[in-house]
């Protein structure tokens, strides 16, 4: 197992078909304690019981909100005594053009998928440090490469680049701690997010320009985490790992 006796904490992991889920289920699988945290306090706690294994923890967190998130890590610590994994997951998006973005909607998706991202990562880091190890895997998104994508509006393309330029900060500042910091990148995937606003022409037209000839599915995105939260990685710090079919290569 790779993830034997871990502690992973996972942003945005209730969703049933998200990527947060599915990464949630496979860490389990591999022998992880998996923290699920969500803005739902029940369905954090429900998802974390459907879980493989056992001594899983539901949260409420938004991620954004720098007190819930203290709060929440101090349960977490008492409960486990340390945090080898952080999974940045949680995000929103917002399907706009330029001109129809205004502060609010901004500040929305900035504040969970950026601020969320330092929030979190702050929060697990003096943990990780004492420990002298950790990963901390953040999921940016192919729109922050190649200039939007197909539901997220320049705003979430802005956030997600901010992801990107924060972990590569991060990993700098963070390897002599023994702490990694990692970035995916994933191209369409189907999620709840994406469920039924694709019509059959759409896909036909998005798979059309994928070299391997189909959209994402969760697991993808999983096993990639896995990777990099695992030992598999581990002299692998400041990297992103594109996971998008081919969809974007540079």
């Amino acid at each position: 197992m790779l993830l034997k006796d871990k502690v992973a904490i996972i942003t945005g992991a209730a969703s049933i078909r998200g990527l947060g889920r599915a990464t949630a289920v496979l860490f389990a699988q591999q022998g992880a304690k998996v923290v699920i945290a969500d803005l739902d306090e029940q369905a954090s706690i429900n998802a974390a019981k459907a879980l493989p294994g056992e001594g899983h923890l539901g949260v409420a967190i938004n991620v954004a909100d720098e007190a819930q998130v203290q709060q929440a890590m101090e349960k977490i610590l008492a409960k486990y005594g340390r945090i080898d994994v952080l999974v940045n997951n949680a995000g929103i998006t917002q399907p706009l053009k330029v001109m129809d973005i205004q502060s609010g909607h901004y500040d929305a998706v900035l504040d969970v998928s950026l601020r969320g991202t330092l929030l979190m990562s702050q929060a697990v880091i003096p943990s990780m440090r004492k420990q002298k190890s950790g990963s901390i895997v953040c999921i940016s998104s192919v729109s922050a490469q190649r200039g939007g994508g197909i539901f997220g509006g320049p705003h979430y393309s802005a956030a997600k680049a901010g992801v990107l330029g924060l972990a590569k900060a991060m990993a700098r500042e963070l390897g002599n701690d023994g702490i990694r910091v990692n970035c995916i990148t994933p191209g369409l995937i189907q999620t709840d997010i994406t469920q039924g606003k694709l019509s059959d022409t759409q896909k036909a037209n998005i798979i059309a320009g994928i070299p391997l000839n189909r959209l994402g599915e969760a697991i993808d995105i999983a096993r990639a985490a896995l990777f990099l939260a695992s030992d598999l990685a581990s002299y692998s710090t400041g990297i992103t790992l594109d996971v998008n079919g081919g969809m974007h290569m540079h």
